[in-house]
């Protein structure tokens, strides 16, 4: 299993780390901070360097064995198992996300439906919610714009799988739920605003986050209303 560091400390951009193996264009790490995709968050991006050798990166994801695999761009020459690589994300990407998922979490905390999709990318961002009425555009953007410019802090803490089946209002998402298998699952809190089960990354303050704004909102049938966010700045 690999050691996941963007857990640790979201803002790791880069670490040294060995290889553990290896095969076609896909490398698996010791520990990495590269994020795998997820919970609507797309799989980081970057490159390895080993050797004086580089090779990009184009996608991350999770193995069913809990390891994290990294996809390179070809199969060329790729590092071999006990090789030391060092790390490094796209970072302009990587935060661009963090700011959109942060974002979503706010969107949610001002619609309070369930959640039935979403998904996440550096452009556009979008929460699919569990409601007959019409969004309110103008409302939500002026509570977004509050919720920013009251900058809220953005902390995680851990909780049992036992602990959360008492809680079962901390899951927001009807789509996604959090692993039964896993021994403890992961909480993002954004000050007294949100506290729900997440395992993506986000920025440490609803300040971060800039300007988000409601772009279109989507009639997806009776009971679904897609929201699109986008960065403003």
């Amino acid at each position: 299993m690999s050691t996941k560091l963007y857990i640790e400390d979201t803002y790791s951009k880069s670490n040294q780390t060995v290889v553990c193996d290896s095969f076609e264009n896909e490398i698996i790490l010791d520990q990495t901070v590269f994020y795998p995709h997820g919970g609507g968050q797309p799989g980081d991006t970057g490159e390895l360097q080993w050797n004086d050798k580089a090779i990009k990166i184009i996608n991350t994801y999770n193995n069913k064995d809990g390891s994290i695999v990294h996809v390179a761009a070809d199969m060329k020459d790729i590092p071999r198992s006990g090789d030391t690589v060092i790390t490094s994300i796209d970072w302009v990407r990587r935060y661009l996300h963090m700011r959109m998922h942060t974002g979503l979490h706010l969107l949610g905390s001002v619609l309070k439906y369930g959640v039935t999709g979403g998904n996440i990318s550096s452009e556009k961002s979008r929460l699919d919610f569990d409601m007959e009425e019409p969004v309110d555009k103008e409302y939500v953007n002026s509570q977004l714009e509050k919720l920013v410019s009251e900058d809220h802090q953005v902390t995680s803490s851990w909780i049992t799988q036992e602990e959360l089946k008492k809680k079962p209002e901390l899951i927001r998402t009807m789509s996604v739920r959090p692993p039964e298998n896993a021994n403890n699952i992961r909480l993002v809190k954004i000050g007294s605003v949100d506290l729900q089960p997440c395992g993506g990354t986000h920025v440490k303050s609803t300040g971060e986050v800039g300007k988000i704004v409601v772009s279109k909102v989507e009639k997806k049938g009776k009971r679904n209303r897609r929201v699109n966010v986008k960065l403003m700045n």
